[in-house]
């Protein structure tokens, strides 16, 4: 076991309840971000970037939930990056709406 490994299960060990928790959101976002970005390279060029800008953002709410996890930022701080995500997840995904009624 290397030393990043010993590191991670230590720091693992000393997690609330609330911080294994969120532990494992994050670990559920980097498996959803995992399963996904294999297909990116399939898609059109406008698709292909809402799909990197969508990923992008389950990836930043993935380390947010890390940094919570490890008392690095408070529940507060997460709620408020998670409504950010949210807030900009929401505008990708009308914007690319918007694009494909536009061209039909």
């Amino acid at each position: 076991m290397d030393v990043m490994t010993r590191n991670v299960a230590r720091m693992r060990r000393k997690l609330t309840w609330r911080g294994r928790k969120a532990l494992d959101s994050a670990r559920v976002l980097d498996d959803v971000v995992n399963s996904e970005v294999r297909l990116v390279p399939g898609l059109s060029g406008e698709a292909r970037q809402r799909a990197v800008d969508h990923l992008a953002e389950l990836v930043q709410l993935s380390q947010a939930y890390r940094h919570y996890s490890y008392g690095w930022i408070s529940r507060r701080e997460l709620e408020r990056r998670g409504r950010g995500a949210l807030g900009r997840l929401e505008s990708l995904s009308s914007s690319g709406a918007q694009q494909l009624t536009e061209r039909e």
